[in-house]
């Protein structure tokens, strides 16, 4: 019998696994894959950009800054690397440019002209306006789960993979969770599975959330010759029509599709992820010449667009940590802690309104 049984080994689960550990608690996590960070977190653009996502979001990035600034236990080695974020708006999209620039901070608006400057394939006649955060940095998402994992099995903690969880009940105070290789008991259990986080709780007769996963694509193209990509952020289009990123040595280009989906693990679209290009194509002055590779990843979303995270007031010991959408490697930090705090009955480091916000149950389903 373990205190706390994870559901699901992206790295939410595996980072609240490590935390919970680092507070004494005996923790086994349950991964269905055949290893940790398969989906969402293996497919992520891996940035962390402070003014990302609605207030509720904003406030966890805050608390999350400085743990990727010192890593302490989870990393000897920078999390962080500079990368900076240029999002361009047309005529059209200039009011979506002023409701992100409201209420942000270390942003700098820009011309047309002094974006191409930046990123010099960047057409300056098709950009009303623009805007840098240069604070926006890359994240190392494998060092950070590896991190984390290292850190969990420093205290104990256990990772079981291909563990497909086929069952879950409540007796005796305790959470009965059942797979197709063995039965584990724990009274309290995470349920940080991502895309399949409602499915899991259906297993256990607890209300649904309401998540919809939502596939997001891209492609590696070759670097447009005769420019050094290296050095550019990662820009794109403030409507999140398309954006790219420098990649090892090319560019990873997005459509920014979200095409609700099951949750399944996913693969890109040809026609959605062509359209993407094209739409990057439009807006810069070099063509796309070849993909060389493609992917796809699941972003799972609340109705609200905001985690689901904490105890569910319906069912005893079943705790929530799902819903992150885009935002689960860079928040990861500052919700493992919160979710250690809530399971040890401590105040965390977030405000009640932001609690609030993320309180399992909000929507009323069932």
């Amino acid at each position: 019998m373990a205190d706390v049984i994870v559901i699901g080994g992206g790295i939410a689960g595996i980072s609240a696994a490590a935390e919970l550990a680092r507070g004494g608690a005996d923790v086994l996590v349950l991964e269905m894959e055949g290893q940790i960070g398969y989906h969402a977190t293996g497919r992520s653009a891996a940035i962390f950009i402070r003014n990302y996502g609605n207030a509720t979001l904003r406030a966890l990035n805050a608390v999350a800054e400085p743990i990727f600034e010192q890593p302490g236990e989870i990393s000897d080695q920078p999390l962080l690397s500079p990368r900076g974020e240029l999002m361009v708006a047309s005529e059209e999209e200039l009011p979506i440019l002023d409701a992100y620039l409201d209420g942000s901070t270390g942003i700098d608006r820009l011309t047309g002209k002094e974006a191409a400057e930046i990123v010099p394939i960047l057409r300056a006649d098709r950009i009303a306006g623009a805007m840098i955060e240069r604070g926006a940095r890359g994240i190392d998402v494998d060092r950070l789960l590896q991190g984390y994992a290292r850190m969990l099995r420093a205290r104990g903690g256990r990772i079981v993979t291909g563990a497909v969880v086929t069952g879950l009940s409540h007796r005796a105070g305790l959470w009965q969770v059942k797979t197709a290789q063995e039965q584990h008991s724990a009274p309290i259990i995470i349920n940080a599975a991502g895309g399949w986080a409602d499915d899991v709780s259906a297993l256990a007769g607890v209300p649904r959330a309401g998540l919809q996963p939502y596939r997001r694509s891209a492609a590696i193209i070759p670097t447009p010759q005769g420019y050094e990509t290296e050095h550019w952020p990662i820009f794109g289009s403030i409507a999140e029509t398309w954006y790219a990123k420098p990649e090892a040595g090319k560019l990873m280009v997005s459509p920014a599709d979200e095409d609700p989906v099951e949750p399944h693990d996913a693969w890109a679209d040809d026609m959605v992820l062509a359209e993407g290009l094209h739409r990057f194509e439009q807006a810069v002055s070099v063509p796309v010449t070849r993909v060389e590779h493609s992917w796809a990843g699941l972003r799972t979303f609340a109705p609200d667009r905001t985690p689901v995270v904490g105890f569910d007031p319906r069912a005893t010991g079943f705790f929530w940590l799902a819903g992150q959408g885009g935002y689960g490697v860079q928040t990861a930090p500052a919700l493992s802690r919160l979710t250690a705090a809530l399971v040890a009955g401590v105040a965390p480091d977030v405000s009640a309104e932001v609690l609030a916000a993320m309180k399992p149950g909000r929507f009323g389903l069932e």
